[in-house]
């Protein structure tokens, strides 16, 4: 199994079993494994499972689907007497640590997998396509994983298939966007409508910048820039990007490079819509979200005085969550942009539509109800 982690367990006779260990979390292999059948009980697995134990499922795959959601129904239970988080700075710190440990326990019953993905268990479906769409091909190993982990397989494997539909892209049906597994999809329509509504400074050429599914660069496109150039770092998100570009007929228009923030040379307009919060993200799939010590965002602001043409403009779309949750200080954002020697020449605002910012149960609702997302429209101080 070359350099692969494996995990270790002795089966029902004794003996032991070694397989490969798969976790696109970046969970560790589990150093305590027993076997789990549908005799566990979902109160016994919790406290297994709050131990350190994994349980490696042998009985039927729909009776280990059922043991994960009620592990999660105990997980959400609210704590009685909890005194109320005295910022929504501590909200939101408390917050991620209920999600990391909701994450570490569900993810405590894991399933086998034969070589070709196949799932060696009673009623078991047919998971193979998604988890090669996830994973690529077989290397002929058989491996374990966490259930949990599977199960977002299938849901990204569905929205893969159906794609989300883009208002700004036109009609259908070439106006919908597929997410691979791993990649952000865009079903947060206001951040679309800004790009799609803001004054175009140019049509001869645009860069994005971390693209993404590309969503970004084929509304530039279908809005009528004459080139696009799209970079992204990640391997799944410059294999979705392309994808996207080639089922929307926009290859001759939009180039998807890779590249760490910039492409070589300037633009009229340059796009990018960085993750939104500065915090660690804990696993690689939260990187479309976290942004640690706006590494992104400082990179972006740092660095596109260089990369703009004459009279260009750069488009900066982002919330203002942080800051209302008191992870990024009120006027920092304006003083990265002055101290980067840009300036504001406009802004479009929308209110966010998510469901969670209608949500009063949401522990971050006080937050996410007042939240405003913003496109900055940036040039070189210079050219002013």
């Amino acid at each position: 199994m070359s350099d692969s982690p494996t995990v270790q367990w002795k089966d029902s006779r004794g003996a032991l079993q070694t397989a490969r260990w798969r976790s696109e979390g970046g969970l560790p292999p589990p150093k305590r494994i027993a076997l789990a059948d549908d005799t566990l009980k979902a109160d016994a697995a919790v406290r297994l499972a709050s131990e350190g134990t994994q349980l490696l499922w042998q009985g039927d795959f729909q009776n280990a689907r059922n043991l994960v959601q009620a592990m999660s129904r105990r997980a959400d239970r609210k704590p009685r007497n909890k005194a109320a988080p005295a910022s929504m700075r501590d909200a939101f710190n408390v917050h991620r640590q209920a999600q990391g440990h909701r994450s570490r326990l569900l993810a405590s019953v894991l399933v086998p997998l034969s070589a070709d993905y196949s799932i060696p268990l009673n009623r078991a479906p047919d998971l193979r396509q998604a988890c090669r769409e996830a994973w690529g091909p077989s290397d002929g190993q058989p491996c374990v994983t966490s259930l949990r982990e599977l199960l977002g397989l299938v849901g990204a494997h569905e929205w893969r298939k159906r794609g989300v539909e883009v208002p700004s892209l036109g009609e259908p049906p070439l106006n919908r966007i597929h997410a691979h597994y791993g990649v952000f999809s865009p079903v947060r329509g206001e951040y679309l409508d800004l790009v799609a509504q803001a004054p175009l400074p140019s049509l001869e050429l645009a860069f994005d910048i971390g693209t993404g599914t590309g969503v970004l660069a084929a509304i530039l496109a279908r809005r009528g820039v004459k080139r696009v150039v799209a970079t992204e770092l990640a391997p799944r998100a410059l294999a979705c990007a392309r994808e996207n570009v080639k089922r929307l007929g926009l290859t001759n228009t939009v180039e998807v490079v890779e590249a760490d923030l910039f492409p070589d040379g300037h633009a009229p307009l340059v796009v990018c819509n960085p993750p939104w919060l500065p915090a660690r993200p804990t696993s690689p799939l939260e990187h479309a979200v976290y942004d640690e010590d706006s590494r992104m965002l400082r990179g972006f602001i740092d660095g596109l005085a260089a990369h703009l043409s004459p009279g260009g403009e750069g488009w900066l779309v982002m919330s203002d969550l942080a800051e209302l949750l008191g992870l990024r200080a009120p006027g920092e954002l304006a003083s990265w942009i002055a101290g980067a020697g840009l300036v504001v020449v406009g802004r479009l605002d929308a209110r966010a539509l998510h469901p969670k910012a209608a949500d009063a149960a949401d522990p971050l609702h006080a937050a996410r109800s007042r939240e405003v997302t913003t496109l900055w429209r940036l040039a070189a101080a210079s050219a002013k």
